[in-house]
């Protein structure tokens, strides 16, 4: 008999570039040290992701001591981007909502905007001051989220993404799976379960910190971008289109927001506290 795990853990330093793996990582009330504390902003100061840039796929940001980041892409020389010094505040659009971000150094929009051929800017979060609140509808009060979409982590399941690829392989592009999990850029992949057994979760643990399983992740356009090429095919929206449509949303993987603060390690136990109904 199997018993849940945490099988993997990521952080992505800027939004929507590459993910990296932590073998452990602390969590903090509005999500993993690490994640989602920078993103890149256009002309119009609104959030640019994979939606609209799928090269971004193709960056990647190694945390830096200090709070920033170390920038490379292919054909580009690296660059150090220092966490940005105090004063230089400006006001961002993410997902509806108005966030107050501290932009980078110039050297660091230009790198950006060279790599991805348009104009761009990379701004940071600062304390937790200007955090976001969570969606009422799903949080208790005072619950906050950095620049991630809309909660603090995303789970998902290795028996679900399993039971996604052999949909997948059934229907009429079966040459596009089997998808890696990166395809859905999780914050934690739990083995152990059974598929789909995210559905019923309430609360879980891993490890010692608990976390209330606020509401299943609708996906986008970004499920069908290689992370590694950036280029685009049609799953796993087309198969979850038919298989894990809930409402209007097409579902994989479950929104978690943390109950307390810890350390997550890959290997930690993952305890089921609560079910839903039925």
């Amino acid at each position: 008999m199997s018993f849940p795990v945490l099988r993997s853990a990521h952080i992505h330093p800027v939004k929507s570039l590459a993910a990296r793996a932590c073998d452990q990582v602390v969590v903090e009330p509005w999500g993993l040290d690490g994640d989602r504390r920078w993103m890149l902003v256009d002309k119009a100061a609104r959030a640019v992701t994979q939606r609209q840039q799928p090269s971004m796929a193709r960056i990647s940001a190694e945390p830096l001591p200090g709070g920033g980041v170390l920038l490379s892409a292919p054909g580009f020389a690296p660059l150090r981007v220092e966490g940005p010094e105090p004063g230089r505040m400006v006001s961002a659009e993410l997902h509806r909502d108005t966030v107050v971000v501290e932009e980078a150094a110039a050297g660091a929009h230009d790198w950006l905007s060279a790599v991805l051929g348009t104009e761009v800017r990379l701004v940071h979060l600062d304390g937790p001051s200007h955090r976001r609140p969570v969606d009422p509808a799903f949080a208790r009060p005072g619950d906050t989220v950095s620049l991630a979409d809309g909660f603090p982590l995303l789970a998902t399941t290795a028996a679900s993404l399993d039971a996604l690829n052999t949909l997948i392989a059934a229907g009429d592009r079966p040459g596009e799976g089997p998808l890696p999990m990166d395809r859905f850029r999780p914050n934690v992949v739990i083995g152990g379960t059974e598929a789909w057994a995210e559905d019923r979760w309430r609360r879980i643990a891993i490890g010692a910190v608990a976390f209330t399983v606020a509401k299943p992740c609708g996906r986008c356009v970004i499920t069908t971008t290689d992370q590694r090429t950036a280029e685009r095919g049609r799953e796993p929206l087309l198969t979850l289109a038919r298989h894990r449509r809930f409402g209007k949303q097409l579902v994989f993987g479950q929104n978690l927001i943390p109950e307390g603060t810890g350390v997550i390690r890959v290997g930690d136990p993952v305890r089921i506290l609560d079910l839903l109904d039925g």
